[in-house]
C-alpha cells in the first residue's frame, strides 16, 4: 500500500479539516497573489511578498540593523552618568535599594555590595552634550544621531534567556525571532540575498565565552523560509553555496527547474508550507552564487571609506569588516540584518578587557550609521546597539585584585542608543536614580521597545500574529506599548 494513503487513512476528523483548511488558505493565498505583478514574481521567481494589508500604516523606516552586543555592556561605565557615585566609592550600597530587585545567583548571596563608580571619565559629546564614557569617543561623535535610553528594562538576568527574551519576544526558546516577524509580515526587498542576514564576531581573546545559538535568528513556528541566513566568519560564508565540480551553470539551472516541477506539484497536493520554503530557497541559493561573491568582495569600497571602519575591517570575521557589510547589504535591500558580537561580560576582568571592547567596537558602530547617512539611508534605517541587559553598580570580586574583579548581570535597569528610521537624534530618554540601580523616570521594557521599533516598519506589534496551537502569537507576547517619545 502506498504509505501517504496509509496515513491519510489514519487521519483523525480534527487532523483531517486542519490539513485540509491550511492547504485551502495557501491556495486561496496563491490565488490573490497571483492576481497582481508581485504574486506572479513571487511564484516564479522566489520572493517573499508582504501579508495582505502591511504595512498597517506608512513606515518610517525600510530595514533594521540590530547591532548586538552580545554579554552585556556596563551601562554605569558606558551611558548612565552619575557623578556623585564617586563620593560613596566602595561604600555598601543600601539594603533598602537592593530589596527587590532580582540579581542572578553569582552575587545574590554575596556578602558584601560595594559601590563602583565609572572606572573612566565621561564626556559631554555633540550639540546635544550628551554625557558618554571617554572610552567611546566615535559613538560620541555621532551623539546627534543617537537616542540614548537609559530607562531599559528586563527580567532576565543570564545571558541565553535575555538574548532570547529581546530577540523572540519570551526567554524560552521556539519563538520567531524579531527578523523573522519583519520579514514574515514585508516581505523582501531584494530576490538576490536572504531578506535576514546574521553574521557573528567576537573579541580577540575569546574572553567573553558566550554562544551564539540559531534561535536567536530562527523561524520558530512560523515557515523556515523567513528565519536569518548565517554568514560565515571562516571559510565558505555559505556551506555549498558553489556548483560541485563538473557540475556548469547552465546544468545546476535544468536540475532546479526540474526539482521546482516537482515541488509545486507536491505543494499543489499538500499545501505544505516547508515545500514552498524549499522552492524559494533553492531558487535563493542559485541567485546568491553570483550575489554574495560580490557581496563580500570590498576591494572596490573608497579607501575613506575603509578608514572610517578603522583597521580591524580588513579581518575577516570581524566586528568592523561586519559593519561595514551590513551597510552593503542594507543597500541590496535585505530587510533585517543581525550582528552579533561576543565580549562583554565582564565578571572579573573590567579594568582590562572593557577598555578592549570600547576600541574593537566603538569606531566600526558610528562609522556605519556615518556611512549610512553620507549615502541618505540613516533616514530609512534603523541601527539598534545594545546587549541582553546591564551590569550592576556594586562590585562583583576583590576590588583590589585588577584582574580579579568586575560586575555581575543587571536587568533592573540599562541602557541601549538607537539612531536612524525616525528616531529622535540627539536625545535621551529616561532615567535612573542617584545609584544607577532604579528607574525613576520613564521605563522602557523588552515588548514596548520591540512594539517602538515595528511601529517605525509600519507595522502595529498588535495585529502581526501568527496562530499557532490554537493562539494567536506575536512578538510581544500579550504585552508592549509604542513609546512615541522617541521618534523624531
Amino acid at each position: 500500500m502506498n504509505p501517504f494513503f496509509e496515513r491519510d487513512l489514519r487521519l483523525s476528523r480534527r487532523q483531517f479539516f486542519g490539513k485540509a483548511a491550511n492547504g485551502i488558505g495557501v491556495m486561496a493565498l496563491g490565488g490573490l497573489l497571483a492576481t497582481d505583478g508581485f504574486g506572479r514574481m513571487f511564484q516564479k521567481k522566489g520572493g517573499l511578498p508582504p501579508l495582505p494589508g502591511l504595512p498597517h500604516f506608512p513606515p518610517k523606516a525600510k530595514r533594521v540593523i540590530m547591532l548586538w552586543q552580545g554579554g552585556a555592556p556596563s551601562q554605569v561605565d558606558l551611558f548612565d552618568y552619575k557623578p556623585g557615585l564617586e563620593k560613596h566609592r566602595l561604600e555598601e550600597l543600601p539594603q533598602s535599594l537592593r530589596q527587590g530587585t532580582r540579581l542572578s545567583t553569582m552575587t545574590a548571596t554575596q556578602g558584601r555590595y560595594p559601590v563602583l563608580p565609572a572606572i573612566r571619565p565621561f564626556k559631554q559629546y555633540g550639540e546635544s552634550g550628551m554625557w558618554l564614557s571617554e572610552m567611546l569617543p566615535f559613538i560620541g561623535s555621532i551623539a546627534d544621531d543617537i537616542c540614548l535610553v537609559r530607562s531599559m528594562n528586563t527580567e532576565s538576568v543570564n545571558h541565553a534567556p535575555g538574548v532570547t527574551y529581546f530577540l523572540t519576544g519570551s526567554p524560552i526558546p521556539g519563538r520567531p525571532s524579531m527578523g523573522a516577524w519583519a520579514t514574515y509580515g514585508l516581505g523582501s526587498m531584494t530576490e538576490e540575498l536572504p531578506s535576514f542576514v546574521v553574521m557573528t564576531s567576537s573579541d580577540v581573546g575569546k574572553t567573553c565565552g558566550q554562544l551564539f545559538y540559531d534561535y536567536y535568528w530562527g523561524s520558530g513556528f512560523i515557515p523556515s523560509k523567513y528565519q536569518g541566513v548565517r554568514f560565515r566568519s571562516e571559510g565558505e560564508p555559505i556551506l555549498y553555496l558553489d556548483n560541485p565540480p563538473g557540475i556548469s551553470h547552465d546544468l545546476r539551472r535544468g536540475v532546479l527547474n526540474d526539482i521546482a516541477e516537482l515541488d509545486h506539484q507536491r505543494l499543489d497536493e499538500y499545501g505544505d508550507p516547508e515545500i514552498e520554503t524549499r522552492i524559494t530557497q533553492y531558487e535563493l541559493a542559485f541567485k546568491m552564487q553570483t550575489s554574495v561573491p560580490e557581496l563580500l568582495d570590498i576591494s572596490h569600497e573608497p579607501s575613506a571609506v575603509l578608514e572610517m571602519y578603522g583597521p580591524d575591517v580588513h579581518r575577516l570575521g570581524s566586528y568592523a569588516r561586519n559593519c561595514l557589510l551590513a551597510r552593503r547589504l542594507a543597500e541590496r535591500g535585505v530587510r533585517f540584518v543581525q550582528l552579533m558580537h561576543a565580549g562583554w561580560d565582564q565578571h572579573m576582568n573590567l579594568s582590562t578587557q572593557l577598555a578592549f571592547q570600547c576600541r574593537d567596537t566603538d569606531q566600526p558602530s558610528a562609522a556605519l550609521v556615518k556611512d549610512l547617512k553620507q549615502r541618505g539611508m540613516l533616514d530609512d534605517t534603523i541601527v539598534v546597539w545594545m546587549g541582553e541587559f546591564g551590569r550592576t553598580v556594586f562590585v562583583q570580586g576583590d576590588v583590589n585584585n585588577p584582574s580579579g574583579h568586575g560586575r555581575d548581570h543587571f536587568g533592573a535597569a540599562y541602557s541601549m542608543w538607537i539612531a536612524g528610521g525616525g528616531f529622535k537624534g540627539g536625545t535621551v530618554y529616561g532615567e535612573t536614580d542617584d545609584f544607577c540601580y532604579k528607574i525613576v523616570k520613564d521605563p522602557v521594557q523588552v515588548h514596548d521597545m520591540q512594539a517602538t521599533i515595528l511601529h517605525q516598519l509600519g507595522i502595529d506589534h498588535q495585529k502581526l500574529t501568527y496562530r499557532y496551537q490554537g493562539r494567536d502569537f506575536r512578538l510581544t507576547d500579550v504585552a508592549g506599548n509604542v513609546v512615541p517619545a522617541l521618534f523624531a
